[in-house]
C-alpha cells in the first residue's frame, strides 16, 4: 500500500537504500505525539511492512532534547476538562494499537533513544527489536507525577524488569540513563550520540547487525544495580504504604529519599499504578497487559487528579497538584479495584469497550 500524502510535517516519512527512516518532527514539544502523528505512524509501518524494499525501519527524533516526552498531555487534559473525554480515549486506544503493532513488527525497528524518552516516548520505542540509547539517555515512566498510570504497554515492561526496578520506576516516575536502561529491559544497545548519524546513515547500506557491531560501544555502568538490595526489599511490600514504611525505616539514605519523592505523587495512581505492576507480571503478553491498561486509563479520565496532575505540570508549571484524595490511607481498595472493573453499558468510563477486537 502508498503512503498517503499530508500536509502535516510532525512525522517526516523518507527511504533511503534498504532502511526506512520515521522522524517525529514537533522539536519545541520534544516531539510530544499527537493522535494525528500515531495514525501517521501506523499507516507508514503497515505499508513499509508491504514493502518488500525496505528491510529495516528507523524511528527517530527531531531537535536536541529527545525522541518524545511522551503524548500530548494538554490534549488529553482539554479533552477531559471541556466535558469530551471520550476523544482522549480514542488517542490512547491508537496510540497502544500503534505500540503492539511495534512490537509485532516483522522487520527490525530501530529505536534510537536519545535524549528525553518518556511515557508515549517509551510506547514508540522500547516495544521495538532493536533499542539503543546513548549517555544522553533519559528514559521514564512519569505518570504518577501527572496523576496517570504508566500505559503503552509500561507496566508490561517495567513488570518485567529484575526484582523490583520496574516496581521502584513505577511509582517514583525516575528518569534512568543507558545503563539502567538496558539492566531494567527498556534498551539493548549503547552507541555515543556523536555517532548516531553515521549508525542511522550506515543502515541504508547495511544489515542491523552489521551496523550495530560497527558502532556500539560498552554499556555504561548501571545506578540502580548498586541499590537493588534496599529496592527489592522495600518494594516487595503488598502496600504503597507499607512500601513507604520500610523506605523510611532502611538505614541507606538513598530510600529514605525515595519514600519522600514517592509522596509528592498522586495517592490515587501510586495505589492503581502498584495494583497494576503486579497483575501485568501475571498477564500472558503484552496485547493483555495493554487491554488492562486501556481500562485502567478510561477509568480514570473523569476522575480529579489527571487534570489536576497536567495543570500542575505542564500548564500552569507550578509543581503544585492538589490531589483528591489527598493522602494514601484516604483512597480505599474499593475506589482501586474500580479502575479494573470491566464497565458496564451506560457507565460514564464505557467509551470504546475493548482495546482489540
Amino acid at each position: 500500500m502508498a503512503i498517503t500524502p499530508s500536509s502535516d510535517d510532525s512525522v517526516l516519512l523518507r527511504t533511503e537504500g534498504r532502511a526506512a527512516y520515521l522522524t517525529l518532527n514537533r522539536p519545541k514539544a520534544i516531539n510530544a505525539l499527537t493522535h494525528a502523528m500515531v495514525l501517521r505512524m501506523g499507516e507508514a509501518l503497515e505499508a513499509w511492512q508491504a514493502d518488500a524494499s525496505v528491510q529495516a525501519v528507523v524511528i527517530t527524533g527531531a531537535g536536541e532534547r529527545g525522541l518524545c516526552a511522551g503524548g500530548d498531555i494538554r490534549a488529553v487534559r482539554e479533552a477531559v476538562i471541556s466535558g469530551s473525554p471520550r476523544a482522549a480515549a480514542e488517542f490512547w486506544r491508537d496510540e497502544y494499537i500503534l505500540n503492539l503493532a511495534i512490537a509485532r513488527y516483522p522487520k527490525p525497528y530501530v529505536a534510537i533513544m536519545d535524549g528525553i524518552v518518556m511515557g508515549g516516548g517509551v510506547g514508540v520505542s522500547a516495544h521495538g527489536s532493536v533499542r539503543v540509547v546513548t549517555e544522553r539517555s533519559l528514559v521514564a515512566m512519569p505518570e504518577t507525577g501527572i496523576g496517570f498510570i504508566p500505559d503503552v504497554g509500561g507496566t508490561y515492561l517495567l513488570s518485567r524488569a529484575p526484582g523490583e526496578l520496574g516496581t521502584h520506576l513505577a511509582l517514583t516516575g525516575t528518569p534512568v540513563g543507558a545503563g539502567d536502561a538496558v539492566l531494567c529491559g527498556l534498551a539493548d544497545h549503547f552507541i555515543p550520540s556523536e555517532d548516531l548519524a553515521a549508525f542511522a546513515e550506515a543502515l541504508a547500506t547495511d544489515e542491523v547487525a552489521t551496523a550495530l557491531k560497527s558502532f556500539t560501544a560498552p554499556v555504561p555502568a548501571a545506578q540502580l544495580a548498586d541499590q537493588r538490595v534496599w529496592i527489592d526489599e522495600c518494594y516487595a511490600a503488598d502496600t504503597v504504604e507499607e512500601i513507604v514504611a520500610r523506605l523510611r525505616q532502611h538505614p541507606d539514605p538513598a530510600a529514605n529519599a525515595t519514600a519522600a519523592t514517592i509522596l509528592t505523587k498522586s495517592p490515587t495512581a501510586l495505589k492503581v499504578t502498584l495494583a497494576a505492576v503486579r497483575r501485568a507480571r501475571e498477564l500472558p503478553d503484552l496485547r493483555a497487559v495493554l487491554e488492562q491498561e486501556f481500562l485502567v486509563s478510561c477509568s480514570g479520565l473523569t476522575e480529579p487528579d489527571l487534570a489536576e496532575g497536567i495543570r500542575a505540570q505542564v500548564v500552569d508549571k507550578d509543581r503544585d497538584p492538589h490531589w483528591v484524595p489527598a493522602a494514601l490511607a484516604e483512597v480505599p481498595d474499593s475506589a482501586v479495584a474500580r479502575y479494573f472493573s470491566p464497565p458496564r453499558e451506560g457507565e460514564r468510563h464505557n467509551y470504546l469497550g475493548r482495546l482489540f477486537a
